[in-house]
């Protein structure tokens, strides 16, 4: 729901451009009409007109017989057809994704319920329906107790677009398949005898705009008035028709050529500026539009912000920005050196210095030793000394404590007498030494440890440092790979073009109910969505099954869909095959 003023300055500036076309036509109109440099001139003008309103893009490709690919079978005239042709179905296609676009945001307002219709009323329109919405909510809820006034309204909005744009694709829709199937029909002429068949192609195209004009005019003459530039001029699709010459001859002139090729563009040209005026009247609000609601809020908030940071910068003879500068980069380079420096250097440490490491345990290892040894000899001099007998060198440890423990709890029962002259003291010295013997080797088994767990302890170090890089990779991964549309590489972009089968099979059962029933015009409408269905298919596809060595095989399949001969259960099996064997189309779960 736009302005008055930008569709004001649409409409001027598709009258501006039809008028400046069919002034150069009767610049042209002046000349001869084998002037071959004029007819260049024009043939480029038109050419270049419509390059500059639509960058040129893959699309699908033409009908055409299997033969056609042999570039030294087509001659200068077909191969100029086929060009025009191609821009048609280019035409078409781009003019039914922008319908499209829109006609689907309308049909999802209209699945909402009352409180999103009223809520798209107030704060998805513009400041001024924001106002306005607002006044008359209050207004009704006031006065008649309810906001049902403004749901009926924002329903009859919603519904006139959604009419407006699916008789727009309905006829565009009819015209994409009835031109299809006429190239589908005179392709293998076109080849043999381009002679012969290119006039009837060309009354026939141009009597395929007449119904188009007819159709895509008709229906909306009620609009026309909002189409008028200052009240004085109302735009109206007409088409220029074919001249009739030559009718009843086979051949046709290269200036005759060149004039219907011309033609053809600049119908093509007034059909753009004519879409372009409608489909901006009734398109989906921009997303500046959409959401101005959330800029205004999130601009009102960077301006506090702005004047909060204003009040404690220096500006204002405060120092508090620059004292939490200061803190912020303190508290930057401390992380640095806790979470990332540090252990890296430890883990480095560890790796790298092992036989340093090894040659200390080794001292500290042979320092337990001596002290070992030191307690065995005293335990084998006292208990050779108690028991009057000798001990052999490798006599256990424990055997001789015991001896030891015995003496001591005996010597014990005396204290002070034994003390100055029995064996107390070199008890109680023996326990010490013991004593010592345990704590050096519980604390070599502490220090084993903690050097076996030293990458530990540096890893759990660095897990904060490696965390926050992971949420920093995965932010700027979804970033850089943004992969909504199905031209994409992700999970959304595979279900997006597995989508766009479901839309071609659904479509193709359509068009064959309509078959059956025998409504032509509503199946040739039917069709004509295949094809747009199949063109967003071909070009999402297109990329990455050129990747997998697929686009070979794919690429006829597309275009066997497109082919109005093939049965529409034949069709079906083919879309059935494309689901389960193509890697571009497999769901990722499946993908080995």
């Amino acid at each position: 729901m736009e302005g008055p003023s930008e569709s004001e300055s649409m409409g001027v500036k598709a009258l501006v451009s039809a008028y400046s076309n069919r002034l150069w036509n009767r610049f042209l109109g002046f000349f001869p009409s084998d002037a071959n440099f004029l007819g260049k001139i024009s043939t480029f003008y038109s050419r270049t007109n419509r390059a500059t309103s639509r960058r040129r893009r893959t699309c699908l490709p033409l009908p055409l017989p299997s033969n056609s690919l042999d570039a030294s079978m087509v001659t200068t005239e077909a191969s100029r057809v086929f060009d025009v042709l191609e821009d048609i179905l280019e035409n078409i296609f781009m003019n039914l994704h922008d319908i499209q676009k829109n006609l689907l945001f309308w049909q999802s307002r209209a699945e909402g319920s009352n409180a999103q219709k009223v809520y798209f009323m107030i704060f998805e329109r513009g400041p001024w329906a924001f106002i306005d919405g607002m006044l008359q909510l209050i207004r009704e809820c006031v006065v008649k107790g309810s906001s049902l006034h403004l749901y009926h309204s924002a329903s009859a909005q919603i519904s006139e677009r959604i009419s407006i744009l699916t008789s727009l694709r309905y006829s565009l829709a009819t015209f994409l398949a009835q031109v299809y199937m006429e190239v589908d029909k005179f392709g293998e002429e076109l080849l043999k005898d381009p002679e012969k068949s290119l006039f009837a192609l060309m009354v026939t195209i141009n009597g395929l705009f007449s119904e188009l004009e007819v159709a895509v005019g008709q229906p909306h003459a009620m609009c026309r008035s909002d189409f008028s530039v200052g009240g004085s001029y109302s735009f109206v699709l007409q088409f220029e028709k074919l001249p009739e010459v030559n009718q009843e001859g086979s051949q046709w002139k290269d200036c005759e050529i060149r004039d219907a090729i011309n033609l053809i563009y600049q119908n093509l040209h007034k059909l753009d500026t004519y879409l372009s005026i409608l489909v901006t009247k009734y398109r989906k609000p921009r997303k500046v539009t959409l959401y101005w609601f959330r800029y205004t809020c999130g601009a009102v908030g960077l301006s506090v912000c702005s004047m909060w940071l204003l009040r404690h910068s220096s500006l204002m003879g405060s120092s508090d920005i620059n004292n939490w500068i200061h803190e912020a980069k303190d508290s930057t380079v401390s992380f640095w050196n806790d979470h990332v420096e540090q252990p890296l250097l430890s883990i480095r440490d560890e790796l790298f210095e092992t036989f340093r490491k090894r040659d200390k345990g080794v001292m500290e290892l042979e320092e337990v030793q001596l002290t070992a040894n030191s307690l065995h000899r005293m335990l084998l001099a006292f208990s050779e000394q108690t028991k009057g007998q000798k001990f052999p060198e490798n006599a256990s440890d424990q055997e001789m404590l015991e001896i030891v423990m015995a003496r001591y709890e005996k010597e014990v029962m005396h204290p002070i007498q034994n003390l100055v002259g029995g064996e107390l003291v070199r008890a109680l010295l023996i326990q010490i030494q013991k004593l010592k013997l345990d704590i050096e080797t519980a604390m070599l088994e502490l220090d084993q440890i903690l050097k076996a767990n030293e990458i530990n302890f540096a890893i759990l170090a660095a897990l904060p440092a490696f965390f926050l890089s992971l949420i920093l990779l995965m932010l700027v991964r979804a970033w850089f790979k943004q992969d909504t549309r199905a031209e994409g590489r992700g999970r959304i972009a595979r279900l997006q073009r597995r989508l766009l089968i479901v839309e071609v099979e659904r479509r193709i059962m359509q068009y064959q109910a309509c078959v059956d029933q025998g409504l032509e015009k509503d199946a040739q409408c039917m069709f004509g969505l295949v094809l747009y269905s199949l063109d967003r298919l071909y070009s999402a596809v297109e990329r990455h099954a050129k990747a997998t060595g697929e686009w070979l095989c794919l690429r006829q399949d597309i275009i066997d869909l497109g082919k109005p001969g093939l049965q529409s259960a034949h069709k079906l099996i083919v879309t059935a095959r494309m689901e389960r064997v193509y890697d571009c189309l497999l769901p990722s779960s499946r993908r080995q």
